[in-house]
């Protein structure tokens, strides 16, 4: 049933116009589930994506800002987004360029609902 859950989140996600990759990963840094196209290390991503998010968190808590709703690494042509989706979960997702501001206020709203499921 929790298998079945996440991949249609991941469907849903990457049905996102202007996401090329995706990703359901647990706040402690487990691949849940993905969608890519090429091969990569799944519990390396997951666990710097996590500490990436869990780093930028506290960085912001420290300086007396309120906790970032999303960190991003640009790069030429696309950028990684990783946030988090409820107390339990983050989502990863590399952008193109051209789609990526349309994309991600789409995301921003699936995530509301990816963590009240979780």
């Amino acid at each position: 049933m929790l298998k079945e859950k996440i991949a249609g989140y991941i469907d849903n996600i990457h049905a996102i116009q202007g996401i090329v990759t995706c990703s359901l990963i647990s706040r402690d840094g487990i691949m849940l589930g993905k969608y890519a196209t090429n091969e990569f290390n799944e519990p390396w991503f997951a666990a710097m994506c996590a500490t990436l998010l869990a780093s930028a968190e506290s960085a912001s808590t420290i300086i007396k800002l309120t906790k970032p709703d999303v960190v991003s690494v640009a790069t030429s042509g696309n950028t990684l987004v990783i946030l988090g989706a409820g107390e339990k979960v983050i989502i990863t997702a590399v952008l193109e360029e051209s789609e990526k501001d349309a994309a991600l206020k789409e995301l921003k709203e699936l995530a509301k609902v990816i963590g009240e499921a979780f």
